[in-house]
């Protein structure tokens, strides 16, 4: 948690009269998710919540599952679209696709800015090599990896945070007692990522709790 802090007080804050943010969250839709999908569409319904409010961030929701589906969606700042498309999609078993959404958030950069990459999941089933060397490509065009891993999967969490690092981002691990935390963590990056720090202060101030030491974290770097 301290390192994912550190690495959103790191971003560059967005000036008045720039392009919106651009956020792509990406999902492991695969069987093992399943029990924790519907607790996730809540989550990101918040997140989009609360940076539609500013009006300053434009989302991307990717997903994979099955026998090699990979979507993405178009890029929008209208959460009511977003959450249609969240809440329609269901988990499906098949192998892990990790590389596919890093491919794709590589692909989505080289044809306009994008400010972060946010991924959910808990297993990974790929040669983490291969993942590095995008995550490497990541990293130059300033694209961090944030990862939210369930589970203990160790080899998952090997890979995850190796990605995490080689991109400048950050991982954090989840467990059933994580959910407010990552419902914070999660709304704090889209809120700076909109609005800067004077957004995140605001929205702090209002609310007080974790958001507020998540707040005071971000203003003293």
């Amino acid at each position: 948690v301290q390192v994912f802090l550190e690495k959103v007080a790191k971003t560059p804050v967005r000036q008045s009269g720039q392009q919106p943010g651009r956020l792509i969250f990406a999902l492991d839709a695969t069987a093992s998710r399943e029990p924790t999908w519907d607790h996730a569409c809540q989550l990101q319904g918040e997140m989009f919540h609360e940076t539609s409010l500013l009006g300053g961030l434009e989302i991307q929701l990717a997903y994979y599952r099955g026998f090699g589906e990979f979507q993405a969606s178009a890029w929008t700042t209208n959460s009511e679209t977003l959450l249609r498309q969240m809440t329609s999609v269901f988990c499906l078993a098949g192998e892990t696709q990790f590389r596919k959404v890093l491919c794709h958030a590589l692909e989505e950069t080289r044809k306009g800015p994008v400010d972060a990459l946010v991924f959910v999941g808990d297993c990974i089933e790929e040669d983490v090599d291969s993942l590095g060397a995008v995550a490497g490509e990541l990293a130059i065009l300033g694209v961090p990896v944030f990862i939210f891993q369930e589970g203990v999967d160790r080899i998952a969490e090997f890979a995850f945070k190796q990605v995490a690092k080689l991109s400048n981002g950050a991982h954090c691990r989840l467990d059933e007692f994580s959910a407010q935390m990552l419902r914070e963590l999660l709304r704090a990056v889209a809120v700076f990522a909109a609005g800067g720090r004077p957004a995140l202060g605001t929205l702090a101030n209002k609310e007080g709790g974790v958001m507020l030491q998540i707040a005071h974290q971000v203003k003293d770097r």
